[in-house]
């Protein structure tokens, strides 16, 4: 960085010196003849502080530049620039800082043309670029709500997907997916466009939709609980740093007793059985879980689940590879991911993103640094990631971002202001767009002060035009090709090609109908997993311990019954033994015993039946 920076104070030195001497040439020029007529001069209003009719991207129907990405020689095009310029510009900028700033994003090799430099009014001979092959060093588009961050993400895509790159991103409020339907042509938009040298026509770019586990209309993307992993789960779930361990341990667990966790009812019948009465032995066996820490981890995962979550997760598990297509003419294909309600689910919305990235780094080959990255991923609505995230998920994000370069992948963030960002991720951030900051309250001009030093030095007072610029128009500097930055240029953006309005939902459902991947991942697929292992263990120890149950019921019962027979018959013996007895000590009864007793019953027998002798 320290290199970086005293080529950039050599640079400005050197256009300081470029622009002493321009004076000189410009006082010895006026005292041999009159200044030029105005020929060359700066089409549109005068300004003192170049603040020329800012009409907007988003207020004019963009498409798509017809080849927006194709490689452009800017080099050739300042040689055939007019010789004659204003003599005098009638913006902050003198001539010098001018040359300076044509001379900085003038490049030999292929690039993306942003818009131009406004100087008073916009200057068409001062194209502002970005190099094609620095995109794979990130960067950054920031400003306010209603600003043009949207119309800026777009005219990149657009481009990018011109140059045969492949893009990935997030359509938060619906209004990108535009870029799918030739623009609208009015008479503001051509006159804003040829202001600025665009040759503005409408084209749509080859575009994907996906959706979030299938809310939405789109290819629906999903992720198995273990390709998600344990540190992002955590981060998801809002878990502290004991609690991330503990699920780490659950993940382990599983895979070593062949338990796949592939959807969250996979992970909560896991917590499940280690907390009932079946696995509380396996729990403690396993050792730095407490019974109430798996308890914390199964409320939150259950509190996540009834958001929404459920959808995301399971299988068939999205091929990173569907997004580093080309569609059939040779341009980069465009996966647009629909989020509505990431307000409701940020922390889904923002790891989902990570997760992707990720997977990307793992499985993708170092390519160092290529002509023109393989994959350009903007990340909107970038702040949301970084809320209330742990070190270890900020350490893991800025490790992601600094590695993944090296596989040909680029990323945009895409947020409000640059604090949205943590310094070191922002260290790394090669090309900044920054579109118009408002400063209402101390915070917020406590952020502009801070914006504005993260900035090279120019002949612009940044707060003061920071806060001036129109829709449409953004602060810029990039990485040229040596990797220096370029100097500091107001610029005024190009307008999108494709449609500033939403593509009609029957539009899209008809392109997603006949994706081949709608047939490859459209229908859920749910097979054998941990919460079907685990029912079927749970069932099969239920019925053990049932027929344990019914076979000491019956051996009980068996007992009793033996125990209640043995009773019965000595309470008959004692009865039978009761009733002699009593028998014994009648008066009939002995008396019919005795032998005059049998005697008269004999001849009473004898007489009934006339058997007495005669």
């Amino acid at each position: 960085m320290s290199d970086e920076l005293e080529a950039a104070r050599a640079a400005v030195e050197e256009a300081r010196r470029a622009q002493a001497a321009a004076e000189e040439r410009l006082r010895a020029m006026e005292a041999a003849s009159a200044p030029a007529p105005d020929e060359g001069a700066p089409v549109g209003s005068e300004t003192t502080e170049g603040t020329a009719s800012p009409v907007g991207n988003a207020e004019a129907p963009a498409t798509e530049a017809p080849n927006p990405a194709a490689p452009v020689d800017p080099v050739e095009e300042s040689s055939t620039a007019p010789a004659d310029r204003p003599a005098a510009p009638t913006g902050p900028l003198g001539q010098a800082a001018v040359d300076a700033i044509r001379a900085g994003y003038a490049f030999e090799g292929a690039a993306l043309e942003l818009g131009a430099l406004v100087n008073g009014d916009a200057d068409p001979s001062t194209p502002i670029r970005i190099p094609l092959g620095m995109l794979n060093r990130h960067g950054l588009v920031a400003g306010a709500t209603g600003t043009g961050k949207t119309k800026t993400l777009q005219v990149l895509v657009e481009q990018l997907s011109a140059a045969g790159v492949p893009v990935f991103a997030a359509d938060i409020k619906g209004d990108l997916s535009g870029i799918a339907t030739p623009g609208a042509s009015s008479a503001k938009l051509l006159e804003r466009t040829a202001g600025i040298g665009q040759d503005w026509q409408p084209l749509a770019a080859p575009v994907e939709y996906f959706s979030l586990g299938g809310q939405g209309i789109g290819v629906p993307i999903r992720a198995t609980v273990t390709g998600f992993g344990p540190t992002m789960l955590a981060k998801v779930l809002g878990l502290n740093d004991t609690q991330e361990s503990s699920l780490g341990i659950l993940f382990a667990y599983a895979d070593r007793q062949g338990l796949p966790l592939l959807d969250l009812k996979d992970l909560r019948e896991l917590l499940l059985w280690l907390t009932g009465d079946e696995g509380k032995g396996e729990l403690r066996e396993l050792g730095g879980i407490s019974p109430q820490t798996a308890g914390v981890i199964l409320r939150e995962l259950t509190a996540f689940a009834e958001q929404g979550a459920e959808r995301f997760f399971g299988e068939p598990e999205i091929d990173v590879a569907e997004l580093l297509r080309t569609a059939p003419d040779g341009r980069g294909l465009v996966s647009l991911l629909e989020v509505p309600g990431v307000a409701d689910q940020p922390q889904l919305f923002s790891t989902f993103l990570m997760w992707l990235l990720a997977e990307l780094f793992e499985t993708l080959p170092e390519v160092g640094d290529p002509e023109k990255p393989r994959l350009v991923f903007f990340f909107d609505e970038a702040h949301l990631l970084f809320k209330d995230a742990s070190k270890e998920f900020l350490s893991s994000i800025t490790q992601t971002v600094r590695l993944i370069r090296s596989k040909g992948v680029g990323i945009v963030f895409v947020t409000q202001t640059p604090k949205d960002v943590p310094s070191d991720v922002l260290a790394q951030l090669g090309s900044r767009v920054q579109h118009q900051l408002r400063a209402h309250t101390p915070d917020d001009e406590k952020a502009l002060r801070s914006t504005v030093r993260t900035y090279p030095k120019s002949d612009y007072d940044l707060q003061e035009v920071l806060t001036s610029l129109g829709t449409g128009e953004a602060i810029v500097t990039v990485m040229d090709e040596r990797g220096v930055p370029t100097p500091v240029a107001w610029t005024r953006l190009r307008a999108p090609q494709g449609s500033m309005d939403p593509t009609p939902e029957a539009q899209m459902q008809a392109a997603v109908a006949s994706s081949p991947l709608q047939a490859r991942y459209g229908e859920a697929v749910d097979r054998e997993s941990a919460y079907e292992i685990l029912a079927k263990r749970l069932e099969e120890t239920q019925a053990v311990a049932a027929k344990a149950d019914a076979d000491a019921a019956a051996a009980k019962a068996a007992k009793e019954h033996e125990a209640e027979a043995r009773r019965l018959e000595q309470q008959a013996s004692r009865n039978r033994k009761a009733s002699q007895q009593a028998a014994k000590d009648n008066p009939v009864v002995q008396a019919i015993r005795s032998r005059t007793g049998q005697t008269i019953i004999r001849e009473i027998v004898r007489g009934i039946f006339g058997t007495r002798r005669r």
